[in-house]
């Protein structure tokens, strides 16, 4: 008798896998769901900027929703910086979001610059989510969302002009993320990744980084992993970013939101004692 081997097995292929997969097809939460409807553009990552003063004043009835726009705001500003350094990307280009989420920084990449966009993501249901958004923006013939391994795309060797991972590498080794990533891409093509990281000089793991991995079942990388993980793979920074004291207000202005999920303050904190490092990698094919 043959058996049919279900798809979630060739995509999950460990517990870790099957226990965030499990995580963020059951994950509701406001930050993400209430910063989404603002405008239809659903992130999973956090803002970068100074976040505007006056939406902590004026009627006491409206100044949660003044917040929740402001860090909509903040965070579209962090992804609109990620796609600023993915270089020249033409409308006949193809590009992927690598744990695309519910999409919104593949439907930004699109909007911009008018090319194919292919995201992928260990969650069945934020896959439906995105794709369902691509129909209803008009977008899916250029704009799709697949149910696939990051570290295992399946896609063409070459197929890629640009690759990004938006606060998703902490989930998988390194060193096979990258290679997926060089084999992706066409040569001199450009990967991008915004990313929390330890700061390995100061020493390991601080108790706040460690409050951060327990929170989102995750295993955050030294900062030094990235780069010795690039070059194994033919990754060449171009540019690196630190943008730790650029996040930080987004930090404080979420503390003071509906919305906040008690992690703020281990964010807080180790960004402040210098512990993580919130960076900005572009990295070219060679």
């Amino acid at each position: 008798m043959t058996t049919t081997m279900p798809s979630d097995t060739r995509v999950l292929r460990t517990d870790y896998q099957r226990s965030v997969a499990a995580y963020w097809n059951a994950e509701k939460d406001p930050v993400n769901i209430r910063l989404g409807e603002v405008d239809g553009f659903f992130h999973h990552h956090y803002g970068i900027g100074d976040y505007d003063p006056s939406v902590l004043e004026g009627p006491e009835e409206t100044r949660d929703q003044r917040i929740i726009e402001e860090m909509h705001r903040l965070e579209t500003a962090q992804a609109d910086v990620l796609l600023d350094h993915l270089g020249a990307i033409g409308p006949d280009d193809r590009i992927q979001d690598t744990g695309s989420g519910r999409g919104g920084t593949g439907f930004m990449a699109n909007a911009r610059f008018g090319c194919s966009v292919d995201g992928v993501s260990i969650s069945e249901q934020q896959v439906e989510f995105a794709n369902a958004q691509a129909r209803e923006r008009g977008v899916d013939d250029k704009v799709r969302f697949h149910f696939r391994n990051m570290l295992d795309t399946g896609f063409e060797t070459g197929s890629m002009r640009a690759t990004w991972n938006n606060e998703s590498t902490m989930y998988v080794d390194l060193f096979d993320l990258f290679s997926e990533h060089a084999r992706l891409l066409e040569y001199g093509g450009r990967y991008v990744t915004i990313t929390g990281c330890y700061n390995d000089v100061t020493g390991g793991r601080s108790k706040a980084v460690s409050r951060i991995d327990e929170h989102y079942t995750c295993n955050i990388h030294p900062r030094s992993e990235y780069f010795r993980a690039m070059s194994a793979n033919g990754l060449v920074p171009m540019h690196v970013v630190d943008l730790t004291a650029a996040t930080i207000p987004y930090w404080e202005l979420r503390a003071r939101s509906s919305v906040a999920t008690g992690i703020e303050e281990p964010f807080l904190t180790a960004y402040k004692e210098g512990s993580f490092h919130y960076l900005l990698i572009a990295a070219d094919r060679v």
